[in-house]
């Protein structure tokens, strides 16, 4: 294998940039030429696709976002859009792509992989729901902007003596709501794997306020409901006083952790050896702090869970 592509696909997480870095300078080291793809898999339809020399990723490894861009592509679901991409592909004479994204990103590669072009899965994404590893590029650095903002709103809070809700993102997975919120100190987390009994949830803000609590705070994942509706459903039941807080894309941004730098850097020079090997439909990952490589059509067929045990200790150290 003499050429190989590399993209960003889905949303954006911070050291996607590492990972791409890595990409390219791993190849060049094992005399591969790497070229990126912009745009994602819109910009393979596209053609958007040149070389990359090592200068090209000079200064990326401490930028947040991703420097090759990245869109969301339906066509790339279709059959007509991938063999628009493998025309490409072939036009550059691509024999392989790394391809650094979430699920949707995976599922593309395992098309490619299919027809004949072996494409290697890199995690990319803050929500830290890609089955087969512990831990995907950009959580850590999503995780502790987060932090931050649970730090900078509990001030406020204690000043006001209110209850804040923090909506974060977790669309479908609540690590990002776990972690932060038992990082952070807060009396209830709400993430999709686990349902939640408001009553109980009352109860325990009245348990807070009897023994002299002067203010809580609430983080809920945008997957289990926005923070405006369960501050409506705690103004129903009760006369806690809330004010929402919405945090938005501002958790995809921002300077990369040392962590997510390391683990793009990790990744994505494994991918290059993976593709060396002649191994498609591979993804990259991490387990028990040891990078692995592993089949991603497995994978997906095993569901990512959540730390359960992280949870019952948020809930027993906030009482």
């Amino acid at each position: 294998m003499k050429r190989i592509g590399v993209l960003t696909s889905g949303g954006d997480s911070p050291g996607m940039n590492a990972a791409v870095r890595a990409v390219v300078r791993k190849g060049i080291f094992e005399g591969i030429e790497v070229f990126g793809v912009y745009s994602g898999y819109q910009g393979l339809i596209d053609g958007k696709i040149s070389k990359l020399e090592a200068g090209d990723v000079g200064d990326i490894i401490q930028r947040g976002g991703t420097a090759l861009y990245s869109a969301r592509c339906p066509e790339f679901i279709t059959d007509a859009g991938q063999e628009k991409a493998i025309a490409h592909m072939k036009e550059h004479g691509l024999e392989g792509l790394v391809v650094i994204g979430g699920d949707g990103s995976y599922r593309g590669a395992m098309a490619l992989t299919k027809k004949g072009i072996p494409a290697v899965g890199v995690p990319g994404t803050i929500d830290n729901d890609i089955p087969g590893t512990d831990y995907t590029i950009g959580f850590d650095t999503a995780l502790n902007t987060v932090i931050e903002a649970i730090d900078k709103i509990r001030d406020t809070a204690t000043s006001h003596e209110r209850t804040f809700i923090i909506e974060v993102m977790g669309r479908d997975a609540g690590d990002l709501a776990l972690w932060a919120g038992l990082a952070g100190g807060a009396e209830t987390i709400l993430i999709p794997e686990q349902a939640f009994d408001l009553d109980d949830m009352i109860d325990r803000l009245e348990k807070g306020k009897k023994r002299g609590k002067k203010h809580s705070i609430i983080i809920v994942a945008e997957g289990v409901m926005s923070a405006q509706e369960l501050a409506n459903l705690l103004s129903e039941k009760s006369d806690t006083e809330t004010r929402i807080s919405v945090l938005g894309h501002i958790q995809r941004g921002g300077s990369p952790t040392a962590r997510d730098r390391v683990l793009g850097s990790l990744f994505g020079a494994r991918a290059v050896e993976a593709l060396l090997k002649g191994e498609g439909g591979q993804a990259i990952g991490m387990v028990n702090n040891k990078v692995v490589d592993y089949d991603m059509e497995e994978a997906f067929k095993l569901k990512r869970k959540v730390d359960m045990s992280l949870y019952n200790l948020s809930k027993e150290l906030s009482i």
